[in-house]
């Protein structure tokens, strides 16, 4: 088999689902005609992290580093940006989780466009919490949907799309956001994987969604994750299950925060696991 020439390929992206997907298309080397693997990564720039506010590079510039990929790390997609960029001639542009609204004049600029790996079935569930939205509201399937991105939030016209089970015969299967961030990132991956050397080759044609029916999901805040453990038990569980990660489910007990780290839900019985006291150690509870 003769190896396609390399597309040059432009990668944005900034947290740990993105090097997850970045890692399936590494996997595809050598078992696609074409290599993926993009030209340059641009991401955020590095931050102080934690109580200690240490200068910390995000996770796709960690692994840009370990996989010798040049990066850009702008504070602003400005005309500076642009005229980077342009000292390449770009096939494609892939974004994921990058962080910052990109203006079209970015969006246009490789030939074939810029697609974005979006972890929702698309029209449902624009804006920035896809991954938690339908574990709250116990929905059975979401999935991946890859869109050729435009000016709008989630709106461009679907390009490849995979749908997935989240609970087969009881709501108390379904998964913690963190394991369904690792579940949907895989699935992106391959899906991308299988979808650019069609898109390059022009053997897909781009579906528009049905925007009648979008629905949006906000930013979360910490009080979100708050926990009444009086309220209805299966509420209760899925709200645990979408908040293992930030903002951490939680309720309080003498004024003191407990975060719950595992439940369960058992005959319409929520049952705590693991807690985890503030200021203390972790808790294993008998049922």
């Amino acid at each position: 088999m003769t190896n396609n020439p390399k597309p040059q390929i432009a990668f944005f992206g900034s947290p740990q689902i993105a090097v997850d997907i970045l890692e399936e298309l590494k996997k595809s080397r050598g078992a696609t005609p074409t290599d993926l693997m993009p030209s340059l990564i641009v991401t955020q720039p590095d931050r102080k992290v934690g109580r200690k506010l240490i200068i910390t590079p995000p996770p796709v510039k960690v692994w840009a580093d370990e996989n010798n990929i040049p990066t850009l790390q702008p504070e602003k997609l400005n005309e500076n940006f642009l005229k980077q960029l342009k000292k390449q001639n770009w096939d494609l542009f892939i974004v994921v989780a990058y962080g910052n609204i990109i203006p079209q004049s970015v969006l246009d600029l490789p030939k074939k466009g810029t697609l974005n790996v979006h972890p929702s079935l698309l029209p449902k569930y624009r804006g920035a919490t896809p991954i938690h939205s339908p574990i709250l509201r116990g929905d059975k399937e979401t999935g991946v949907t890859i869109i050729l991105l435009d000016e709008k939030m989630d709106h461009g016209p679907i390009i490849n799309q995979e749908i997935y089970s989240l609970w087969e015969n009881s709501i108390s299967e379904i998964p913690t956001e963190s394991q369904l961030e690792k579940t949907l990132a895989k699935i992106g991956g391959r899906l991308l994987t299988e979808t650019i050397p069609l898109w390059l080759g022009g053997d897909i044609s781009p579906q528009d969604q049905d925007h009648s029916k979008a629905t949006f999901c906000d930013k979360l805040k910490s009080e979100d994750a708050l926990i009444d453990l009086t309220e209805d038990p299966q509420k209760n569980f899925l709200k645990i299950q979408a908040f293992d990660k930030w903002p951490k489910a939680h309720y309080f007990e003498n004024e003191k925060r407990i975060l719950i780290k595992k439940a369960c839900l058992e005959n319409n019985k929520l049952i705590l696991e693991k807690i985890l006291p503030e200021g203390g150690s972790e808790i294993t509870l008998g049922n």
